[in-house]
């Protein structure tokens, strides 16, 4: 079954995004608000140039690390991993293992075709085939 289900059958393509001058006080509380652990930042064109976790931009607010305006091209991680539409939900889950910094795994990965942001496919929705 994760051989042959391709992500572009469970992604999201409803994808909420982050602009590069927003505020990180203000793309937490968006996080928050829609309860997803993750958003990719796109540029002015709406080219994806990066992403911001919950848990990242959580913590340091929390620990105050960030000065009042701090916006999120200061913050974003710009090295992000990401599949295609056409691979199989088996790669999209080695990626996740792959590219996850230590022994984390990565949860919410952005789907690139042709280098346009399409869809985003989460460990949730890996999960919710798993179950089936």
């Amino acid at each position: 079954m994760l051989e042959k289900t391709k992500v572009k059958d469970l992604m999201s393509k409803d994808v909420l995004t982050v602009e590069l001058d927003e505020a990180t006080v203000f793309a937490f509380e968006k996080l928050m608000k829609h309860k997803i652990s993750a958003m990719p930042v796109v540029d002015e064109d709406g080219k994806m140039v990066g992403i911001v976790t919950a848990t990242d931009l959580g913590h340091n607010l929390i620990l105050d690390k960030y000065q009042y305006g701090t916006k999120v091209k200061d913050v974003m991680v710009t090295d992000v991993a990401y599949v295609s539409s056409d691979c199989t939900i088996k790669e999209a889950i080695s990626v996740m293992f792959e590219k996850a910094p230590g022994d984390s795994i990565i949860n919410q990965l952005p789907v690139l075709d042709n280098g346009e942001l399409v869809g985003i496919i989460s460990d949730g929705d890996i999960i919710k085939i798993l179950k089936e």
